[in-house]
């Protein structure tokens, strides 16, 4: 079996940086893959912008032909795509991101939720044996209403479209990133791979031989809880039927879910002093005045008194944050609105100066672990930020490679 992929919700190519190794690009503005996973087809499409900066700087790294495709994932025909061993996709995660307010939530019934359904209907046509999907980590708990719904739904689709699942959330830090960043992963494997005679148990996939616990190792204590997604028809019942508490670590074997809390086994990360640029000058990025007086203020605590729409009185309370950044830590999680005036942009101190400034955008990418410059592509400069926000970690997809490939090579 080849190690073919198919790349959803593209972006700027975090799985496919991830998957092959790249930490370059040549002279001509290429990726330099250092192995061989062929994509096969890569789907790069947002609907709000008129210029789709992201899909030109993909095109540009890989180079412009027919297995980039930049149109409405929901308007393509599934049974075109070629066929393919792994998919893989951060799916857009707008409607379950805690950048919204519970009140705001819409869950899998939301614009962007649906768009898991374009990755149900790949599974229902192609059936590629292997698939691995990140969102933000809150998925597990969507939506506040019914808490679980939605992953179940999820998981769920997949056992009825012939597929056993294990997810994790992972704290890329706690793995040696760059970046404080909690993410749900997602891998499903088809249950008439060779892969899947090898399944055990759910505790010895969780604890040992999935490909989480093999890639990042996790103290070998659980506690597990399991529900039946089969006790239900169908995910229609299922929308108003089901509730569950999903722990951040787990498995679905045959309809069956077991799932527990785990403790990761922590290495090394990496500081935002050892990805800091130094050596040239970057005061265009040091906060003057004005504008560091009201970061001061946005990163300070607060009790704010605040009016409910009924009438109540309660008061808005914030917590300070460091500010600067610590640069002996790794960096907080990076949001699509870095280098605006906002809490959660990242402020950190100049090397050769000791001013404050914002994080340039080679920062932003070494926080995400992609090659430096980029998404220099001739995007504007805020769009970097925003695609390097909108990112996953590539070094999770790096870290997953040798097992994937391992498994697929054991298909054969």
């Amino acid at each position: 079996m080849k190690k073919t992929v198919v790349e959803l919700f593209a972006g700027v190519g975090g799985f496919r940086v991830g998957l092959n190794d790249i930490h370059s690009i040549d002279k001509n503005g290429r990726a330099i893959e250092n192995r061989d996973w062929e994509f096969v087809w890569a789907n790069q499409w947002e609907p709000s912008t008129k210029t789709q900066h992201a899909y030109e700087c993909y095109k540009l790294r890989f180079g412009a032909d027919d297995s980039i495709s930049n149109e409405d994932i929901s308007s393509v025909d599934k049974s075109t795509l070629p066929n393919h061993s792994l998919l893989v996709g951060g799916f857009p995660c707008q409607d379950y991101s805690v950048a919204r307010t519970l009140s705001g939530e819409k869950g899998i019934q939301g614009k962007k939720g649906v768009l898991f359904w374009d990755i149900a209907d790949i599974l229902q046509e192609k059936k590629p044996p292997f698939v691995l999907l990140e969102n933000v980590d809150r998925l597990l708990r969507s939506p506040a209403s019914q808490r679980g719904r939605d992953f179940g739904i999820m998981l769920r689709t997949f056992y009825d479209q012939g597929y056993n699942v294990e997810w994790r959330v992972i704290n890329a830090a706690d793995y040696g990133a760059a970046q404080r960043r909690r993410r749900t992963f997602i891998f499903a494997w088809r249950r008439d791979t060779k892969y899947n005679q090898t399944i055990v148990d759910a505790k010895t996939i969780v604890g040992t031989a999935g490909a989480f616990a093999t890639c990042f190792p996790i103290e070998q204590e659980f506690d597990f809880r399991e529900t039946d997604l089969t006790q239900f028809n169908d995910t229609v019942e299922m929308t108003d039927g089901f509730k569950f508490d999903f722990a951040n670590t787990g498995v679905m074997i045959d309809g069956i879910v077991y799932t527990t809390p785990t403790t990761p086994i922590k290495e090394t990360p990496v500081t935002l002093r050892q990805i800091r640029e130094t050596g040239k000058d970057l005061s265009e990025y040091f906060l003057t005045g004005e504008r560091e007086e009201k970061f001061k203020y946005l990163k300070g605590s607060k009790r704010i008194p605040r009016v409910r729409p009924n009438g109540e009185q309660y008061f808005y309370s914030e917590g300070a944050m460091s500010f600067p950044d610590d640069l002996d830590l790794p960096g907080r999680t990076m949001l699509t609105s870095e280098s605006s005036v906002n809490r959660s942009t990242h402020v950190i101190e100049d090397e050769q100066t000791k001013a404050n400034r914002l994080i340039t955008p080679i920062e932003a990418e070494r926080l995400q672990a992609f090659p430096d410059n980029w998404t220099n592509s001739g995007m504007p400069e805020s769009r970097r930020y925003f695609m390097m926000g909108n990112a996953l970690v590539t070094l999770i997809p790096n870290k997953l490679e040798p097992f994937l490939s391992q498994l697929i090579e054991n298909e054969l």
